[in-house]
C-alpha cells in the first residue's frame, strides 16, 4: 500500500485525500487503558496495539503526504488529507460504539462529523456508524435509541444529531472562509472605534458584519456505510467479485433493474450492516440539503447505484452513489482501488457559478476508477518462479553430476601437463617415476660425451 500510495501522488498528484473509514482492521475491539474488554479473544490486543497499528497507519500514508508538501509545486500550495471518517471495524456499530474508543479515534485523527470545501464543492463527512445507533433498543433498558433522557443510548448518535441540526450554519462558515482564502480577502471586516452613548441606538446594532456568500456549493456526502436501496439493485458492470448476470439492453445500454448477484446484500449483523436503514437514509438527505453526490465505503468492493427516490437539485433524475473500492487487497478483492475525483465549479467576480461548458450542473464533477496491480497474482506468480528454480537446482545437483563424471572419465589424457605426472606401472613398482620432458638435441649430445 505505501507503494501504490506513493505512486499515486508522483503520477495523478492529488491536492486531496479522503479516506471513507475502516482504517484499522479490528481498532474497535483494541480497547484503549482501563477499559476491559467481555470478549476473551482480543483481551491481549490493547492500547500499545493499537498504537503502533496507528504508527504503521501513518507510515504508509501520512509520512510520504507530509515530505511531498514542502517539495515543488506542492510547497505553496493548500493540500488536505482527511482520514477523521470512522467505520466499524475503527469504532464498531450502532450501540456496539464504546465511548473510549470512539474518543481515542477523534483525539488521534479528527472528529468524524466536518465539512470541508474543495474546488468549490462542500465535503459533508457524518459518522453514519454512530448515528445507526439512533432508533435501535438499548441493550440496557430496551428504550428506543431516538428517545431522549436518562438511559436512552443519545451519548452515541447524539453528536451526529446535533451536528446536521446546526449544518447549514456550519456549511455557510465553511464556504465564507474557502471564497475569502481564495480571493485573498480578510478574514472578518475592519471595524472602526468610536465612542458611542449609552442610549445610542447605534449601540444595538450589531458591529459585527458576517460575510455571507450568495452561492450555494454542491454538497457531497461522504459515509462508511452505504445509504438504503432495495434489494437485488445491481452495481453495474464495474463491481469485481459478481459482475452483471446479464449483458446490457441492445437499445438503451441499461442492466435488469433487479440483479441480486450483482447487488449489495441488504443484510446485518454483528458490529456490521451492509446499509442504512431507511430512516436514517431518509433524515441525511433531507438535513444534509442540495446533495448533488454520494460516496460510500464498508463493501470493499466498487458499486454505482441511482437513487431515483431522492431528488437531485442539480439535475440528473435522482442522487448518485459510489462505493469506493478498498485500497487493500487483503479486503478480500483481487485488484483494489481507488477513485479519482476531478471538480470544476469556477466562481466569477461576483461569487456566482459559471455555466458549465455543457450547460449541464452536474458536470462539475467526474469519476474514474483507478484499479492498482493484482498483488495476489503477482505473488503466485513468485512462488510460481521460486518452485521452478528450486526444482531446477534439486534436478542439476542430481542429475548432471554422473553425466559430468563419464564423460571426465572418457577423455584420453594424451595433452602435456605442465605439471609432473607419475604413472604407477604395476602395484611391485618401488618408486614412481616422473614423466621427464623429450631431450633437446644439446642435452643428447652432451650425453653421448
Amino acid at each position: 500500500m505505501r507503494k501504490s500510495f506513493t505512486l499515486v501522488q508522483s503520477h495523478l498528484d492529488p491536492t486531496t485525500v479522503f479516506f471513507l473509514g475502516d482504517l484499522f482492521d479490528g481498532g474497535r475491539e483494541w480497547m484503549p487503558s482501563g477499559v476491559a474488554n467481555s470478549d476473551t479473544r482480543w483481551r491481549r490486543y490493547g492500547e500499545d496495539y493499537w498504537l503502533k497499528e496507528y504508527k504503521r497507519f501513518g507510515n504508509i500514508f501520512f509520512k510520504d503526504w507530509l515530505r511531498r508538501g514542502f517539495e515543488g509545486y506542492h510547497a505553496n500550495h493548500h493540500r488536505k488529507l482527511v482520514a477523521s471518517l470512522p467505520g466499524n471495524h475503527d469504532l464498531g456499530l450502532g450501540n456496539g460504539i464504546r465511548l473510549p474508543v470512539r474518543k481515542r479515534f477523534n483525539a488521534f485523527l479528527g472528529e468524524g462529523n466536518r465539512i470541508d470545501v474543495v474546488g468549490n464543492h462542500t465535503f459533508v463527512s457524518l459518522d453514519t456508524v454512530s448515528l445507526s445507533a439512533k432508533g435501535q433498543p438499548d441493550p440496557a433498558t430496551g428504550r428506543q435509541g431516538a428517545v431522549d433522557g436518562e438511559g436512552s443510548n443519545r451519548e452515541i448518535w447524539g453528536p451526529v444529531d446535533d451536528f446536521l441540526a446546526s449544518i447549514n450554519e456550519t456549511k455557510i462558515r465553511a464556504m465564507g472562509r474557502a471564497i475569502r482564502h481564495q480571493n485573498s480577502r480578510i478574514e472578518n471586516s475592519l471595524l472602526f472605534h468610536q465612542i458611542l452613548d449609552i442610549k445610542d441606538p447605534l449601540i444595538t446594532k450589531s458591529v459585527h458584519t458576517a460575510f455571507t456568500p450568495q452561492v450555494d456549493l454542491p454538497s457531497i456526502l461522504l459515509t462508511h456505510v452505504p445509504l438504503y436501496r432495495a434489494a437485488g439493485t445491481p452495481c453495474g458492470p464495474l463491481r469485481e467479485h459478481l459482475p452483471p448476470s446479464t449483458s446490457p439492453d441492445a437499445e438503451t445500454g441499461d442492466y435488469l433493474s433487479s440483479d441480486p448477484q450483482n447487488a449489495i446484500k441488504v443484510e446485518a449483523g454483528i458490529q456490521y450492516q451492509n446499509v442504512l436503514t431507511p430512516e436514517i437514509s431518509n433524515e441525511i438527505i433531507e438535513r444534509v440539503g442540495d446533495v448533488a453526490f454520494v460516496f460510500s465505503g464498508d463493501d470493499h468492493d466498487y458499486c454505482d447505484v441511482v437513487h431515483r427516490g431522492y431528488t437531485n437539485p442539480r439535475g440528473g433524475g435522482g442522487i448518485r452513489e459510489i462505493t469506493v473500492k478498498s485500497f487493500s487487497w487483503a479486503m478480500g478483492v483481487r485488484k483494489p482501488g481507488f477513485l479519482m475525483l476531478s471538480l470544476w465549479n469556477p466562481l466569477d467576480k461576483k461569487d456566482q457559478a459559471q455555466a458549465s461548458p455543457s450547460g449541464n450542473g452536474a458536470s462539475t464533477l467526474q469519476t474514474h476508477l483507478c484499479l492498482l496491480p493484482d498483488q495476489l497474482s503477482i505473488f503466485i506468480r513468485y512462488a510460481v518462479l521460486f518452485s521452478f528454480t528450486l526444482l531446477a537446482l534439486l534436478l542439476h545437483a542430481l542429475f548432471p553430476a554422473n553425466s559430468r563424471g563419464q564423460k571426465v572419465a572418457s577423455e584420453d589424457y594424451t595433452t602435456p601437463s605442465l605439471l609432473p605426472q607419475y604413472h604407477f606401472s604395476s602395484i611391485s613398482s618401488a618408486k614412481p617415476k616422473p614423466d621427464t620432458p623429450p631431450s633437446s638435441p644439446l642435452q643428447q649430445q652432451q650425453q653421448q660425451q
